[in-house]
């Protein structure tokens, strides 16, 4: 049986079933100096007969009440749901809560094992089948999260996507993007509660025509990150930063912004120091941060609904705090700040009707 026959069969196999839940159960690690609380959940999908464990970070003042915007993210290859504190932690401290499930099966466990079979592990990880169940366990996550205690603390009505790398293709998907399957046409593997989506490093969806029929579907809010070094380099696979870019072009639908560091590789987006030593690394993760909780803060359906802003910034320092949240969301003036405090670091930015 070839890939694209597997993903059929799966894909008629998913439809008949639905998604049963073993938790959340787990950990609180509290964070009594920092604006939010992180709970470890220990999750199982039953039907597909797979753990998808997940790291939650969520605002202290989160509460039934004082329901938060929600904002699930996918980790890239080899990746798990420890990774991207640097932007969970702080979107959870500016009132946005962050769920980071863990891929199982594309996850760090490629890194233990035979190194003579790693890239056999690597193309597994990276085929049809396992790219789908990545896009299922988002929704597999939130669908639990939403159904559990912590339900009331979220606002249902205002869910983001993201993801770096492989995992900005998972958020790609869950968006909106339509790959096909021998049998079946065109698949859809939407969420419909999504209202927007953060792309860092987006590399192509490999094997499914051109990027512009593929992402057509695509027409929520995406906010797209890279640098001129985002080079991903794999056995047999290479993708730079023009996948980027062209990315960005072929969503035409969609009310989009791109944001192009003029350093930094495809590893500075994740928690690592990496090469480029540790101040422009922690620069480039600032500065990223900053802007995607200024995207969500923007593609929020009609007025602000985060917590207020004395609650969320209490306790950060003046270089921690986000720009005011004020009227001036709407005119683009926090992205004119945002740039204004990070000129030397963009090497270009694009943003819807000329906001800038």
């Amino acid at each position: 049986m070839n890939r694209r026959d597997f993903l059929a069969r799966s894909l008629s196999v998913a439809a008949a079933s639905g998604l049963a839940f073993a938790g959340p159960t787990g950990r609180s690690i509290a964070s009594p100096a920092q604006g939010h609380r992180v709970l470890d959940l220990n999750l199982f999908d039953a039907d597909r007969q797979r753990p998808v464990p997940a790291r939650l970070y969520i605002p202290q003042e989160s509460g039934p009440t004082q329901p938060v915007p929600l904002v699930v993210f996918s980790h890239g290859l080899g990746g798990s749901r420890m990774g991207y504190r640097y932007l969970g932690s702080h979107l959870a401290d500016h009132g946005i809560a962050s769920l980071h499930p863990q891929h199982v099966g594309s996850d760090n466990g490629l890194w233990r094992g035979n190194p003579l079979d790693l890239v056999q592990r690597l193309q597994a990880a990276a085929s049809e089948s396992e790219a789908r169940a990545r896009a299922l366990d988002l929704r597999f996550v939130l669908d639990q999260v939403l159904a559990s205690d912590l339900g009331p603390q979220i606002d249902a009505s205002n869910l983001s996507v993201g993801g770096h790398s492989y995992g900005a293709n998972t958020a790609m998907l869950v968006s909106g993007a339509r790959v096909s399957a021998t049998g079946t046409g065109a698949t859809d593997l939407r969420d419909p509660r999504i209202r927007s989506a953060i792309l860092i490093s987006a590399p192509p969806i490999l094997g499914q025509g051109p990027m512009e029929q593929v992402l057509a579907a695509v027409r929520l809010p995406t906010l797209h990150v890279t640098s001129v070094d985002d080079t991903i380099n794999l056995p047999g696979y290479r993708s730079t930063v023009d996948d980027r870019i062209a990315i960005f072009e072929a969503m035409s639908r969609s009310r989009r912004t791109l944001a192009v560091f003029n350093t930094g590789g495809h590893s500075i987006f994740t928690d690592r120091t990496t090469r480029s030593g540790p101040e422009t690394s922690a620069r480039i993760k600032g500065a990223t941060r900053e802007l995607c909780t200024i995207f969500l803060r923007q593609s929020l359906p009609g007025p602000a609904r985060l917590p207020h802003e004395a609650s969320v910034t209490a306790g950060l320092t003046s270089d921690q705090r986000p720009p005011s949240l004020d009227a001036t969301r709407e005119s683009g003036q926090e992205i004119r700040l945002w740039l204004s405090r990070h000129q030397d670091l963009v090497d270009r930015f694009i943003m819807p009707d000329n906001v800038t």
